[in-house]
């Protein structure tokens, strides 16, 4: 390892925020400095809901400039969330913006794309966890609806490769973000021509696939003369950004599994090849690209959404609470009085979720949560348990057991959390980092440029960056007997 001092700029966009973070590394650690944060709101038109696209590349370029002042950078890398795409025309123009994963066009679609190839042949050539915003089916819809916007399409670029070619002028497709699609031969990690065909799907708009750590291209001479920047090296690091969250799991360990915790919860374990088999499709797992050609094995949950959702619906009741004041009223409740199942399809829009888990408890024969405390109580103790299930489906699959839970992610900023989830699974949880995205994104900038060796000293130069806290399990009999009943509440 080279100890000189270096410079990476990190953008990390989230659901709803996004961020650019300078990372330094020196004397064997990797300091990390916020230079700008900027809101990622979705818009609303005429029913249909976008990402402001446009917007969030405006925000990059101030970024950039931010940066500058405080010294400049190497290269950049930029991780988003998965599936969502632009398209664009022949001359490299972008045809709208961003359809967003939550909205309403893939209600339908997957029954509708089993009729062309079945479920069990569409699993076993992607390895894809079903869901309903996965890329196949935003793309089905097209099919479907608006044809004729694929046909004007010359490429398909997901959201951090599509900034990136904004920013280089090259199109390409980085490993990770791709395996999030359902559309790639998971064996072979090509596009899937059976999928595509099969599907009506035009094969021609899907750009080359290139490994994670892969230098795309330079800043552009006219965003350089814009900005007043020097060139830079553009990094498709582990672009989603639950790949670059892996990459900063602080272990020495081989066999590992981890929590993710954000919007998202992400819960999985890094594998040399995927597993795809009639167990993994049951437990309806997904195999997706990490950085160095491996596979995580994960399960996709709905993580921090109903904390998040339900406090913007008391803020627009006039009740605003911080976090930390909504778990303190959490941690009051009377626990193991009700639980919901946080992947219910009623809990995957916007609105007013504390209504929707008051009638989900209602409908499964359970008291209802009526204060505030006691929906948050409801919402962390059925994150944690359906996370033991996760564990469960998980350890069948792999045939491995797995001591201890490794939780990072802003998630486990919330200690009420961390310590039910080592509660319910039983095992120890060591939490931290909170910043695993940006972190492993600056790591694999600095793999990509000779910095870091591998994926071994990068784990071990953020162990030591960064702070872990232990938390063991505690009232293990009550977790149990809350997990049976949760089983047949899920299970209804």
């Amino acid at each position: 390892m080279n100890n000189t001092k270096k410079q990476v700029l990190a953008f990390d966009f989230g659901a709803s925020s996004g961020r650019a973070i300078l990372g330094t590394l020196e004397d064997g650690k990797i300091c990390m400095e916020e230079v700008y944060r900027f809101s990622n709101d979705p818009v609303i038109v005429c029913g249909a809901m976008y990402w402001d696209t446009l917007r969030q590349f405006f925000e990059i370029k101030q970024g950039i400039v931010k940066a500058k002042q405080k010294g400049g950078f190497e290269s950049l890398g930029i991780d988003t969330w998965g599936v969502d795409f632009g398209l664009l025309d022949e001359h490299g123009v972008l045809l709208e913006n961003a359809v967003h994963y939550r909205d309403d066009r893939t209600v339908g679609m997957q029954e509708e794309a089993f009729k062309k190839i079945s479920r069990d042949e569409l699993y076993d050539m992607t390895g894809n966890q079903f869901e309903n915003f996965n890329t196949v089916f935003q793309l089905y819809s097209l099919v479907q609806k608006r044809p004729w916007l694929l046909e004007r399409a010359d490429k398909l670029l997901l959201t951090p490769d599509l900034f990136n070619y904004f920013l280089t002028g090259e199109q390409k497709a980085e490993y990770t973000m791709a395996t999030t699609t359902q559309l790639m031969d998971a064996r072979n990690k090509v596009w899937s021509d059976r999928v595509l065909q099969a599907l009506e799907i035009p094969e021609r708009i899907f750009p080359e696939i290139v490994p994670s750590g892969t230098v795309v291209g330079t800043l552009s001479d006219d965003i350089c003369a814009e900005l007043g920047i020097q060139p830079a090296k553009v990094i498709a690091v582990a672009s989603h950004d639950t790949q670059s969250a892996v990459a900063a799991v602080p272990t020495r360990e081989k066999d590992f599994i981890f929590i993710s915790c954000g919007t998202w919860s992400l819960f999985g374990t890094e594998l040399k090849a995927p597993i795809i088999g009639e167990k993994s499709l049951e437990c309806n797992v997904s195999n997706e690209g990490g950085y160095g050609d491996t596979t995580t094995l994960l399960k996709n949950i709905s993580g921090l959404w109903l904390a998040q959702e339900s406090r913007r619906q008391w803020i627009r009741g006039g009740q605003e609470y911080s976090f930390g004041e909504l778990e303190k009223m959490a941690m009051k409740a009377e626990p193991f009085q009700s639980f919901v199942d946080p992947d219910a399809p009623e809990f995957v829009p916007a609105g007013n979720i504390p209504e929707r888990i008051r009638e989900f408890c209602r409908r499964t024969g359970q008291k209802a949560p009526e204060t505030i405390g006691e929906i948050m109580c409801c919402i962390n103790q059925s994150l944690a348990l359906k996370y033991r299930y996760a564990l469960e489906q998980i350890e069948s699959c792999t045939g491995r057991h797995y001591p201890i839970i490794h939780m990072i992610g802003g998630g486990i900023q919330s200690r009420l959390l961390c310590q039910m989830t080592a509660g319910a699974a039983g095992r120890k949880v060591m939490a931290g980092p909170v910043e695993a995205t940006a972190l492993g994104n600056i790591a694999i900038q600095f793999m990509s440029l000779g910095e870091i060796k591998d994926m071994t000293e990068a784990r071990q130069i953020i162990a030591n960056s960064e702070k872990t806290y232990e938390y063991i399990p505690q009232d293990e009999e009550k977790w149990n007997a809350a997990y049976e009943r949760f089983k047949t509440i899920i299970q209804k």
